[in-house]
């Protein structure tokens, strides 16, 4: 009597529904890619197909409509869709109470066309019964120049309107120059960046910034874009044999370090870096090794380590903000830490602040010589003799600014992970800076009134 009992039980489970009122239920009705580059591989989309029903439902096919027209590829429940099964699976069964899963993936043809097209094409479930359903798979495609393992051996100068993609990486041999002109974008792929034994010149303005960060376009959760999470790619890494670097008017963010500086002769200028932002990396924003640098009128901003990082050398910081509110990990570093054997390092008219009441940090010796001039520092007050080191400094008062010092600018979000760097209205940074040091010219070429603000370098992400 058991036996019979399930052989029927069986039966029961095995049967599959002709009616057409029986259908499957989807995870989406549209699987979206968001905008990906020509010819570049998207990351990997899925969703759920669901059986509600008291029946077992059996797909006679499951077709990808325009086949290779598209670019797309799906794997269903473990089958790829491919040219010699005709871009379908037959016979697919999903019983009472069951899923399967399809995973989605595209890469788009060349579209010839200066802004981003829409591409798109259909998931087709036709049933058993004789109904059909349909996933709707879209996504947008970018024309893109693409470069592999870029090695300049002579003079180049990088110049385009269209995105350009880099794999591997771009190395600027010794005795060559790289250039990147105003309005370049270049996206990193995870594993590259810039490596430079020679000299690079990376100078935008103020209305077409060079602008260097990840090739991913997409999103990590519906809030939060690839492109504001550190550590896309690998940022500007300057050899020891590399001098007269030029990086002005330049956005790099989300990087794993910005740019790191190799020791070298500290008579030749190794960095000039200036109305630019280097902001979110995962590791250090600006690190400079006993070399010689000049920061001026830029934003370093939200890394692990420390936003800026000099290890000895000879540099001048001015009229800089120097901000650490890395949202990823609360062991993050100073914003400002300096260390021997230090020839010379001047900071003039900077905003240097964060989360700790702390956010400058200090290694001394018999070689350690420093100055800070007419800055907003985050740091107990200085009263021993090192005071000597500073002259017209605010130290700021933890109290004043709700233990944080976050109220000097107009956006710090850290749940949406959105930032305004310029100054708030309630900041005492604004007018503070020594007008007969402060750099005499704003971000956009302009004079500056007679009282022009620390931090003047307004960056909006």
């Amino acid at each position: 009597m058991a036996t019979a009992l399930l052989l029927v039980s069986c039966e029961d489970d095995d049967s599959f529904s002709t009616s057409k009122s029986n259908l499957l239920l989807f995870s989406t009705d549209t699987v979206k890619v968001d905008t990906v580059f020509s010819n570049v591989p998207s990351s990997t989309r899925s969703l759920w197909v669901y059986n509600h029903t008291n029946d077992g439902i059996r797909c006679s096919s499951i077709q990808l409509e325009r086949g290779n027209q598209s670019g797309f590829r799906v794997n269903v429940d473990g089958t790829y869709l491919s040219s010699t099964l005709g871009y379908q699976v037959q016979n697919v069964e999903i019983r009472k109470g069951d899923s399967i899963r399809v995973f989605v993936e595209v890469t788009t043809p060349q579209q010839n066309q200066a802004n981003p097209q829409k591409i798109e094409d259909n998931l087709i479930f036709n049933l058993e019964s004789g109904a059909s359903q349909k996933v709707n798979l879209n996504a947008w495609s970018w024309d893109a120049t693409r470069l592999n393992n870029l090695v300049i051996k002579n003079d180049t100068t990088i110049s385009s309107s269209k995105p350009i993609v880099v794999y591997g990486g771009i190395k600027v041999n010794e005795g060559a120059t790289l250039t990147l002109a105003a309005g370049t974008t270049l996206y990193f792929h995870n594993d590259a960046g810039i490596a430079v034994s020679g000299t690079l010149k990376s100078i935008g303005t103020a209305q077409s910034p060079v602008v260097l960060r990840g090739d991913r376009l997409d999103n990590m959760f519906d809030y939060l874009p690839y492109d504001y999470v550190s550590g896309q790619w690998q940022g500007i890494h300057l050899n020891a044999t590399s001098y007269n670097n030029i990086v002005e008017y330049t956005d790099l963010h989300s990087a794993y370090n910005g740019i790191v500086a190799d020791s070298c002769d500290l008579s030749r200028e190794k960095l000039t870096l200036s109305s630019s932002t280097i902001h979110n990396c995962q590791g250090a924003g600006v690190s400079l090794t006993h070399c010689k640098a000049t920061i001026e009128n830029t934003q370093i901003t939200n890394t692990l380590n420390d936003c800026l990082l000099i290890a000895g050398g000879d540099v001048t910081v001015n009229n800089c903000t120097l901000a650490q509110f890395y949202p990823f990990d609360s062991k993050r570093g100073a914003a400002i830490h300096f260390s021997a054997p230090l020839q010379n390092m001047i900071c003039r008219n900077t905003l240097i602040t964060g989360y700790a009441d702390d956010v400058m940090t200090a290694d001394k010796s018999d070689v350690f010589n420093y100055q800070f001039e007419d800055c907003i520092i985050r740091t107990p007050k200085i009263t021993t003799d090192d005071s000597l080191h500073f002259t017209r400094v605010l130290f700021e008062n933890p109290e004043d600014t709700a233990k944080t010092g976050k109220k000097h600018f107009r956006k710090i979000d850290i749940e949406n992970l959105r930032y305004d760097f310029r100054l708030d209205s309630i900041s005492p940074a604004i007018g503070r800076a020594n007008t007969s040091t402060a750099l005499p010219l704003d971000r956009n070429g302009l004079k500056r009134d007679d009282k022009p603000d620390v931090g003047a370098y307004e960056w909006k992400k």
